[in-house]
């Protein structure tokens, strides 16, 4: 027999309309922090006295806006307007984590419209999973725990509003038939804030705006040792270094210890932060375009400005040599897990503000420029694939696939980290160094990887710094191109 049962909310507010971003983002705090409050005591309740005789139901809030004409904006900038006259919505999580960011975005639409945003409680769910999350005295058990079933009690993630419909453009609408402000539904960042703070081990609150991905583990040694240069330079504009299971390091102890966890996250993450977020996040995300998929996936809801991979490939050309730099001006994509997001015939093109920051960082770490760069850097299409051991097949099909693509390198994660900020509309490059040439007689073999590890590795992690520092100068106007924006896009970034 079916049980039926009363739902209890929180009061609902009315919707209020704002023109001003801060106090709009100052409304949806106040109703995210009282639909969440609710739900924690509803859920302490449960768990304390057993089944309740209701449901306990709240609701994300939700910025909405109204245009009734086809306002002309700015058409060098490619955010901060709608398309087409209509009702844009957006359900919000966390305001406090996206204060800066909505506030931003709000001031910036309602400018190039002239029309106020409303600000009201939405009629998507909150998952009680998500309403708990950073809280440590609550955690959610696995069903079978608890003496009720918890969808009985509360609601449970919805795979109809936790997916990438609109970054995927298949056509999102929310129900009442209105068309999406921002790139993901709080659902969705919800779900990925919940599995970055798992995969990496750090609060999704410490990532920083500019991204670095690496392949090996002796990057993030040498981020470390430049981090903790960095603090002790009063001058650098860096706050501190924090990373797996909260280590902090401080301008005032920047030799304090940071260890390893006894267990190492899937994706060992460190953060050097400035204000307002404006450092650089590294990411170690292993071999293979599974795991690169996976982070930039869950990272691509922060909105970070930039997303630079670091890391060691194989040479294809007898020409290069082992130290040699790689940056990507093409992408041959073999790795396929992107293939049913972003098919495999969508071009990712470079971005020139990105490869301009990347041979500028070149050039200045390597004391070379003109011609005499490219003694030691070659630009060309950069191969993804997803077998490690793609050496050991039958070379005909491989190899003549590469050379028919003019593919200069060979990595298991640039395209798909590549694709994934195309798709996520997020700035995006590569700057590889050559570990070895497979093709050519040069295994990575033992002795050989740790001579070259410890020779090339600081200057190729220093060239990426210096990239990123330069990306945080440009105005975001100008980094977030219009390369990335489809016929109609979200208003947010």
């Amino acid at each position: 027999m079916t049980r039926k049962t009363a739902i209890r909310t929180p009061d609902l507010s009315e919707p209020r309309r704002f023109t001003d971003g801060a106090e709009a983002v100052a409304e949806l705090r106040r109703l995210y922090q009282e639909a969440t409050d609710f739900l924690r005591r509803a859920f302490r309740e449960a768990v304390t006295d057993g089944l309740p005789d209701c449901r306990y139901r709240a609701f994300y809030p939700e910025v909405r806006i109204t245009t009734t004409s086809f306002a002309r904006t700015d058409s060098r900038l490619s955010f901060g307007h709608v398309a087409e006259p209509g009702q844009y919505a957006a359900t919000i999580t966390r305001p406090d984590l996206f204060a800066n960011y909505l506030t931003q975005q709000l001031d910036l639409l309602m400018r190039s419209h002239d029309v106020p945003v409303t600000v009201g409680p939405s009629r998507t769910a909150i998952p009680i999973h998500f309403a708990v999350l950073g809280d440590a005295d609550v955690t959610v058990p696995q069903d079978g725990v608890l003496p009720f079933l918890m969808r009985d009690v509360f609601d449970v993630p919805d795979l109809n509003t936790t997916n990438d419909a609109i970054v995927n453009g298949v056509g999102f609408t929310y129900e009442d038939g209105a068309r999406p402000l921002a790139p993901f539904t709080a659902q969705r960042v919800d779900y990925s804030l919940a599995r970055l703070a798992h995969y990496t081990a750090t609060d999704p609150s410490d990532f920083q705006n500019h991204v670095l991905f690496t392949n090996y583990q002796f990057y993030v040694e040498e981020f470390v040792a430049y981090a903790r240069a960095a603090l002790r330079d009063p001058d650098s504009g860096y706050r501190e270094l924090i990373g797996p299971l909260g280590q902090r390091v401080t301008p005032d102890d920047p030799d304090a210890p940071m260890v390893d966890p006894p267990k190492m996250p899937q994706m060992p993450t460190y953060h050097l932060t400035r204000d307002d977020s404006q450092g650089i996040t590294l990411v170690n995300i292993g071999v293979g375009p599974s795991n690169a998929k996976t982070a930039t996936d869950h990272i691509a809801v922060l909105r970070p400005h930039v997303w630079l991979m670091v890391g060691h490939c194989a040479g294809l050309r007898n020409s290069q040599s082992l130290g040699d730099f790689v940056l990507a001006h093409a992408y041959l994509r073999e790795d396929h897990v992107l293939d049913d997001d972003l098919p495999i015939w969508v071009p990712i093109p470079a971005l020139a503000e990105v490869q301009v920051a990347l041979e500028e960082a070149v050039e200045s770490v390597t004391a070379l420029e003109g011609y005499e760069l490219k003694r030691i850097m070659r630009t060309g299409t950069v191969a993804t694939i997803d077998n490690r051991n793609w050496e050991l097949r039958e070379q005909a099909g491989p190899v003549q696939r590469l050379s028919q693509s003019r593919a200069v390198a060979l990595d298991m994660e640039s395209a798909t980290i590549a694709a994934n900020g195309f798709r996520f509309r997020v700035p995006y490059g590569t700057l590889l160094c050559v570990s070895d040439k497979p093709l050519h007689g040069e295994l990575k073999l033992p002795g050989m990887a740790s001579s070259f590890y410890r020779t090339q590795v600081s200057r190729h992690l220093l060239i990426g710094i210096k990239a990123m520092e330069s990306l945080r100068e440009m105005p975001l106007e100008r980094l977030h191109s219009r390369k990335l924006r489809s016929f109609e896009e979200t208003a947010f970034l």
